[in-house]
């Protein structure tokens, strides 16, 4: 090997050491940082399985509660859930509680109950038509409206009819109905028994194969 290329490489390693000693700390906090990172991804991986696990053994137990027909025991176990972090736990044994309540005649903790609930997206639709539900069957028809607001979807409109039917307003009643009825398909279920509505009401209905 000629002296000159072990002059360069004297050189070179001399440069690479210079480097290392100007860049080392920073180098290492990079892989401090990185190795933390993926401790800590792990870490929350394993603490929000946990979490998990912790709220289903929880949520079975309130549905046992109730399967026993143990409401206080079942209110408590919700509670315990929202107390937790796994909501949707939560939200699901709070519906199953409001139901057994509302079996149990309990209307008013049932509404409580749904009312604890802090539903967004697309789960808030489905619990103010609860809400509304229970509102109209405990004489709260002007709360129940308020609460549906502009909501155009085939539940909430026949809801607002039972509202409006409540407070003796037939006409109005009649109209959300047939509203109702023109958003729903043809072999829906529920169509049925909004076309009782609608005849209870004073209105008439047409058979869709005819209006075609």
């Amino acid at each position: 090997m000629a002296i000159d290329d072990l002059l360069d490489e004297h050189e070179q390693s001399e440069r690479v050491r210079g480097w290392l000693r100007k860049n080392g700390a920073s180098i290492l906090a990079g892989v401090v940082i990185a190795i933390g990172g993926i401790a800590g991804w792990q870490w929350w991986q394993k603490e929000h399985s946990n979490s998990l696990a912790d709220a289903n053994a929880e949520y079975q137990t309130v549905l046992k509660s109730l399967e026993e027909k143990n409401l206080d025991e079942a209110a408590k176990g919700v509670k315990a859930l929202e107390s937790g972090k796994a909501n949707i736990y939560a939200d699901l044994a709070a519906l199953q509680l409001a139901k057994a309540q509302v079996d149990a005649g309990k209307d008013e903790a049932a509404l409580a109950t749904l009312r604890g609930i802090s539903a967004d997206g697309e789960f808030k639709p489905v619990i103010d038509q609860r809400v509304a539900r229970l509102l109209v069957a405990t004489g709260k028809s002007a709360e129940a409206i308020t609460l549906l607001g502009g909501a155009a979807d085939s539940a909430s409109l026949e809801i607002h009819g039972d509202a409006l039917m409540a407070q003796g307003k037939r006409d109005a009643a009649r109209e959300q109905y047939e509203k109702a009825l023109k958003t729903l398909d043809v072999a829906a279920p529920q169509r049925r028994l909004l076309e009782t509505k609608v005849m209870d009401a004073g209105g008439t209905v047409t058979d869709p194969a005819e209006s075609v």
